[in-house]
């Protein structure tokens, strides 16, 4: 008795495309131009007062987290290690992100330094970028004569 095999002829190039997937799903680490393990995403808004970052970076610690501002760049960087070594082998799939992560923001010329402030909550890391005074809208009364 013989058996069927189902024959798939794009099976091959299926599996070459989850494989191009999975290398772009990583970011290019802005400072070295390594690939790093995982993406930081974030969510930037801005108003008159300030310009407010937020990024997501669950399970992690404070003291694992670092914000640098040099040259008119702001860096996030930091490093998620595998929580559970010593099963590693024994999973089946891993979908959370660790290893290495940076990103890069050109801050505008607007931006006062010297007044940057981060805060880190349940996960979610908050940079706060306070504009200069002077690059605040203000109103001009206007004189008639």
């Amino acid at each position: 008795m013989s058996t069927l095999v189902h024959y798939d002829p794009f099976r091959n190039f299926r599996v070459l495309q989850n494989e191009i997937n999975r290398l772009f799903d990583r970011d290019l680490d802005d400072a070295a131009g390594q690939m790093t393990q995982w993406p930081l995403r974030v969510d930037i808004r801005e108003d008159e007062h300030q310009i407010v970052l937020k990024a997501d970076v669950p399970g992690m610690e404070q003291k694992d987290i670092k914000v640098n501002v040099d040259n008119g760049r702001l860096t996030i960087s930091g490093e998620r290690m595998f929580d559970d070594e010593q099963h590693k082998d024994h999973y089946q799939r891993v979908e959370r992100p660790f290893g290495r992560f940076s990103r890069t923001f050109q801050l505008t010329n607007t931006t006062d330094v010297s007044k940057i402030a981060a805060s880190y909550k349940n996960g979610v890391l908050e940079i706060v970028l306070p504009k200069l005074e002077e690059a605040k809208p203000r109103a001009i009364q206007v004189q008639v004569h």
